[in-house]
């Protein structure tokens, strides 16, 4: 061969290593914005977004909840920057609080307020500023760090929403609640965008499972775990005078059972080895669901997600290695003894007050006082509500519509209008709140879904109802 094939030779496979070379560089590149699953498979990034929709001591066990979901998406490889929080943040540095800037979830537990980002904090938890996170509005939220998702086609996201509940909303502490169909237009507009693979949610309230029961569509990729079923509460755990109780230092409640029962058995275990159904079927049981009174884990949207791994959505600490979800203790069901329904967790408060204060004291009387007051207005709610549905349905026996009457497998209201303006009337003029009136929201969605004009209840709701 001449030289001068040779040379052509040697040039030739010079510019195949060079492209080889640069090729190289691209995926590298590439790689950079890419992470491996536990299979080496390539996914997109994994985003959080985290919502504590209450304020008030009482009300400890939320923000309790969402503080320790961040740590363990910290230490299952979440990045900072892909965790968006919303919580009040009047807890940690309440003058109740016996350990001031420590939040606990369980009885002498770690610390889980250590290292929590402020993203949304006061009245910039609201359902305005939620939404626009979800949709990575940066133009529309206000208030917080500005934070929003800014995922895409190929990215998971976890969401996980602890609050009081009632059928077919979810609280916010500041402006308009989280209503079931404004919720799920959201979810599919992101679906539209493309602004998701795989999304995961997890919802702590009572009546959860009315915020996707007949609405969420089940080829979104979608999968929502919910406390609840439609028509009945969740609970609340480690509380006092309970088995296991809180601490007694701890006049409220320190966590939820099913949020404890997932965020412990994510504590403990090797994520990359347990699959969404494996977590629903332990969460079901510690939860409670062969206890009477106890509350019934339901799942929505996308079945063929139950195979998936959770490190996919919420990481893996690696030092859960060599620990599968069939080896722990952990996932024994909560005794009956160990469940206070939220609506009670206020009176139990007020009640634990009394017996700490000393007798003929200020502190005794003032919450003496306010106990009282509670249970009065809780009985003024439940005869209002009686009287607006014997006038606005003209009928004298209603005692079967004070709950949601529809069917499994249906949403709560077809007319979301009526149903958002009958809300706001009974809240306005009857002052029903969350934690206790709203939970006859299903009374409400049953006028409308009974056809009654929405102006004559309007009428009857402020006839019945005065604030004093």
């Amino acid at each position: 061969m001449s030289r001068l094939g040779q040379f052509q030779i040697l040039v030739f496979i010079n510019v195949l290593l060079m492209l080889s070379a640069e090729s190289r560089k691209i995926q590298l590149v590439n790689d950079d914005d890419l992470e491996s699953s536990n299979e080496g498979e390539i996914k997109g990034k994994q985003w959080a977004v985290l919502v504590a929709g209450s304020n008030d001591y009482t009300n400890y066990r939320h923000q309790a909840d969402i503080c320790h979901a961040y740590q363990v998406l910290r230490k299952g490889g979440l990045k900072e920057e892909n965790i968006i929080v919303f919580m009040y943040d009047d807890i940690a540095f309440s003058p109740e609080n016996p350990r001031p800037g420590v939040i606990i979830n369980k009885p002498y537990g770690e610390d889980v307020y250590n290292g929590v980002p402020k993203d949304y904090t006061k009245e910039a938890v609201n359902a305005t500023n939620f939404y626009n996170v979800l949709l990575g509005n940066e133009s529309g939220v206000a208030g917080g760090s500005g934070k929003v998702l800014k995922s895409g086609p190929l990215d998971t996201i976890f969401i996980y929403y602890a609050d009081h509940g009632s059928p077919g909303l979810l609280a916010m502490p500041s402006g308009e609640d989280v209503l079931a169909k404004d919720f799920n237009e959201v979810l599919e507009k992101m679906h539209k965008l493309k602004r998701y693979n795989k999304m995961v949610i997890y919802v702590e309230a009572c009546e959860a499972g009315s915020m996707f029961e007949g609405i969420l569509k089940d080829n979104l990729n979608i999968y929502a775990l919910t406390a609840s079923n439609s028509q009945e509460s969740s609970y609340g755990s480690y509380c006092p005078d309970t088995n296991p109780p809180s601490t007694s230092e701890y006049d409220t409640c320190l966590g939820d059972v099913f949020s404890i029962s997932w965020l412990e058995d994510s504590d403990l275990h090797d994520m990359s080895k347990e699959t969404l159904k494996q977590q629903y079927q332990i969460v079901k049981r510690r939860t409670g669901y062969d206890v009477e009174q106890a509350s019934h884990v339901c799942q929505f949207g996308s079945e063929e997600m139950l195979k998936d791994y959770l490190v996919s959505y919420i990481g893996t600490n690696p030092e859960n290695g060599n620990f599968t979800f069939t080896e722990s203790p952990s996932s024994s069901p909560i005794s009956r003894a160990g469940l206070v329904s939220p609506r009670d967790i206020p009176l139990l408060y007020l009640e634990r007050k009394i017996q700490k204060a000393p007798m003929g004291s200020p502190e005794r009387g003032e919450a003496q006082k306010k106990l009282f007051d509670m249970m009065n207005h809780r009985k003024q709610i439940d005869q209002s509500i009686i009287e607006i549905l014997r006038l606005s349905l003209k009928q004298t026996n209603v005692s079967n519509l004070l709950t949601s009457t529809r069917t499994t497998g249906q949403p709560l209201v077809d007319d979301w209008d009526c149903f958002k303006t009958l809300i706001t009337s009974f809240k306005s003029h009857c002052g029903a709140t969350v934690d206790y009136g709203l939970k006859y929201t299903g009374a409400l969605a049953n006028i409308c879904n009974m056809g009654v004009d929405v102006k004559q209840t309007v009428s009857v709701i402020e006839q019945v109802c005065t604030i004093k």
